[in-house]
């Protein structure tokens, strides 16, 4: 099998070593075991259960006890619709390569994360790109949907959206579920930054509670702050959890028991671990609009959810050259938007530490005004 190079991941394993404030980071400000453990109301004293664990595989689809702490995540999903993975990463890839085939259209809303075009692409499927726009709130064009998903085996996209931090609400998935009904296509969201929404109780409806050939992939890394853990989920109908699972046999088996074991805990008080990222995120979202409102060579669509937006900067240097000169001068990392295949633009991550952000934006202004 051929398949792309990973802009993103490229990009971030060359340079987020060398970085003093890293602007690129997705994830929020990741927690120690010792504040897990806080969050989750436990002492140091939990470690001890620790001690007699047997380190064989465990439960090879999952512990019941994290199932049904994911399934609390949801409104209609039951551990027989659950099954467990190595990371979100480790989730889309079952399912793509679970259910694409050569010959079969692939309809993926861009941007996105690589995995949703590049996989397909790979397995020898027709993929249709459907680009999201500025002009547009970075929401999908549903007429262009519609057109390009006639045939379509599956529509992909990510809700919360990595990069550009815009959110589909329930109408605009009920609407994207009623194109793929008309075409018998499945519809895959991945769900990551699910829970962290700018406005309310930070949750949108996840597409697995909303559609019958709906699949949500989800996981620890980006709003649970705990992306070293590498334990994520698929919640979906029985059947495309089958069809996961004979691939899955090939490259997983199980997920580690501490993973599984912290995993459970931290889903346990999902409710206080989100209540932290949200503040976080919250916080740091209104930092960065003030910034832009004073930067007047940067603007942008503001991040309705997620972690990250996709900024536009009024210089004349590839996105490229601008992240390397940013971070060789300042030491500041970003994201450049030919990573994402999206030239012309840049993507921050802005649930990093606060002070982090702060100097960080005050280093990009300096760097901005030496231009």
């Amino acid at each position: 099998m051929k398949i792309r190079e990973f802009g993103v991941e490229i990009w971030m394993n060359a340079h987020e070593n060398d970085a003093l404030y890293n602007l690129a980071e997705t994830c929020v400000d990741s927690i120690t075991v010792a504040e897990l453990l806080a969050l989750a109301g436990r002492n140091d004293a939990a470690l001890s259960e620790l001690l007699p664990m047997r380190m064989g595989y465990g439960a090879i689809e999952g512990s019941d006890r994290l199932k049904a702490a994911i399934c609390a995540l949801y409104d209609r999903q039951s551990p027989q619709n659950v099954i467990v993975t190595h990371g979100t990463i480790g989730a889309n890839h079952l399912v793509h390569s679970a259910l694409v085939g050569p010959g079969d259209v692939v309809v993926s809303i861009v941007p996105t994360y690589q995995q949703h075009y590049s996989i397909p692409e790979s397995c020898g499927a027709e993929v249709r790109l459907v680009w999201l726009k500025p002009e547009n709130g970075f929401l999908p064009d549903l007429a262009e949907l519609e057109a390009a998903a006639k045939g379509a085996k599956l529509i992909a996209l990510t809700n919360p959206n990595n990069p550009t931090g815009a959110l589909i609400e329930r109408a605009g998935l009920e609407a994207i579920a009623a194109i793929a009904r008309a075409n018998d296509a499945w519809v895959l969201c991945d769900e990551v930054y699910r829970g962290i929404d700018q406005q309310g109780d930070g949750f949108t409806p996840s597409m697995a509670d909303l559609y019958e050939k709906g699949i949500s992939t989800c996981g620890m890394s980006k709003a649970f702050s705990l992306a070293g853990l590498r334990l994520g989920w698929i919640a979906a109908p029985e059947e495309v959890i089958h069809a996961v699972s004979i691939h899955r046999d090939y490259t997983t088996i199980s997920v580690g028991r501490l993973d599984d074991h912290f995993a459970a805990i931290a889903l346990e008080s999902a409710d206080r671990i989100l209540e932290r990222s949200r503040r976080i995120t919250r916080t740091n979202l209104a930092i960065l609009d003030d910034w832009i409102a004073r930067e007047p060579r940067i603007d942008y669509v503001r991040p309705r959810s997620g972690t990250t937006a996709l900024l536009r900067c009024d210089l004349e240097m590839s996105s490229a050259d601008l992240c390397r000169a940013l971070q060789t001068e300042t030491g500041v990392m970003l994201l450049p938007g030919s990573a994402l295949d999206m030239e012309g633009w840049l993507r921050i991550g802005y649930a990093c530490d606060t002070e982090v952000l702060r100097q960080g934006l005050a280093l990009f202004s300096e760097f901005l005004a030496r231009q």
